[in-house]
């Protein structure tokens, strides 16, 4: 009796699929050269460059050369190129270079690989230093008399896209996740004082208050709750701020945001000195209170405005509230503009009332001089002024006792 076959069962595995994507991720880099006549005659194939920019997880840099890069050309072209400044092996990008016409004719000299075909596909850079750009951008005497040249000022931007490949595995369905609202949920219970259970009293104005949020967000608020005398007071008196920054510290507390209208407000007004703003008052209670994060995004306001005649009070208020993010930014700048920040009234603040800084910018200028490879003679020398108590002028300057 012969045996009927019985047909195997076909497992039914769910198709799967991915797909190559090839992309550029693009990122832009505006350079401002101001004093070109200046710069003018510093040398054929001697370049100024910009700060360095990152596109792509890559650094990048533009040189501009006044006199050319070409020893043949004789000074007759500006040259401009983009530089890989960071290690690398084989980077692919596309590049444009724009020469922005400042007469508001909107006729800017533009150079680019985008929105275009490239026969040979994109630009491969091999090396760190490798460079894409033009020896012949524009004839000197021309751009001259241009409006591409405006008070003695350039201005080019540079657009880098680096080419890089992934493989999208996405499924066929997705659901969103919509964005944290913690903060406006927090928020409306500070506005709405429902289940508050503290009152700040400051200068006359009161404020209502949850001392668990406070606590939680506040190691110093914690201290004093839980661990200290202000654990069943329900009302506490503030005399060392002003209630518009206690305010803005509870909004920041609540909310992990900054009340920008108010910052906005306080940084174009016209003020006798940094530590007058808002932005450092600000600054000043989130030390006080040992607010991280909050001191770390007043930081980020202060840097902003650093100028030759700002940083030093600038410096002297990081200093003061344990700012080391801004600290650092302000020794740096003032170490690379030494000569005009020692003209500055600022700096006369800073000899006399924080002397202490004064040798902590000797060894960041001291640093800057170790990384330059060209000038260093005169930031020694004014190094030596200011280490030895001269002013910039070669004056000397009677120490104090």
């Amino acid at each position: 009796m012969s045996e009927t076959a019985t047909p195997e069962k076909t497992l039914l595995v769910s198709p799967t699929r991915s797909r190559s994507v090839t992309e550029t991720v693009n990122g832009s880099h505006r350079f401002v050269i101001q004093g070109y006549s200046l710069a003018k005659g510093m040398g054929v194939g001697k370049h100024i460059a910009s700060d360095n920019f990152t596109v792509g997880g890559y650094q990048w840099a533009i040189y501009f050369y006044p006199d050319g890069k070409n020893p043949e050309d004789n000074s007759t072209y500006v040259s401009v190129f983009i530089a890989l400044a960071s290690e690398g092996t084989d980077v692919r990008a596309l590049f444009e270079l724009t020469l922005l016409d400042q007469s508001g004719k909107g006729k800017h000299k533009v150079h680019s690989h985008f929105d275009r075909s490239l026969e040979s596909g994109p630009y491969t850079l091999k090396y760190r230093g490798s460079m894409w750009g033009y020896k012949r951008f524009f004839r000197r005497a021309l751009l001259e008399t241009s409006d591409y040249l405006k008070d003695d000022c350039l201005k080019i931007n540079c657009t880098v896209g680096v080419v890089v490949s992934a493989i999208d595995c996405s499924r066929l369905h997705s659901i969103q996740v919509p964005d944290s609202d913690i903060g406006t949920q927090f928020g409306t219970l500070l506005e709405n004082m429902e289940g508050s259970d503290v009152i700040f009293s400051v200068a006359g104005e009161r404020f209502h208050a949850h001392k668990l949020v406070l606590a939680a967000r506040s190691p110093v608020f914690r201290s004093e709750f839980f661990d200290g005398s202000e654990g069943d007071t329900q009302e506490i008196i503030i005399t060392d701020m002003e209630p518009k920054v206690f305010k803005a510290m509870l909004h920041f507390i609540y909310k992990d945001a900054l009340m920008e209208d108010e910052l906005v407000v306080s940084s174009s007004t016209s003020v006798s000195s940094v530590s007058d703003t808002m932005t450092a008052k600000l600054l000043a209670a989130a030390d006080r209170y040992d607010l991280g994060r909050l001191r770390r995004m007043c930081e980020s306001h202060l840097c902003k405005d650093i100028s030759v005649n700002s940083v030093a009070r600038t410096l002297a208020l990081a200093d003061c509230f344990h700012a080391t993010e801004l600290k650092a930014a302000c020794l740096r700048f003032a170490a690379e503009n030494l000569a005009a920040v020692m003209r500055s009234d600022g700096f006369k603040y800073l000899k006399e009332s924080c002397p202490s800084l004064q040798s902590e910018l000797l060894k960041t200028v001291a640093g800057c001089e170790e990384d330059c490879s060209s000038g260093g003679g005169k930031s020694r020398s004014v190094w030596a002024q200011l280490s030895d108590g001269g002013d910039t002028n070669g004056r000397r300057v009677r120490q104090r006792t």
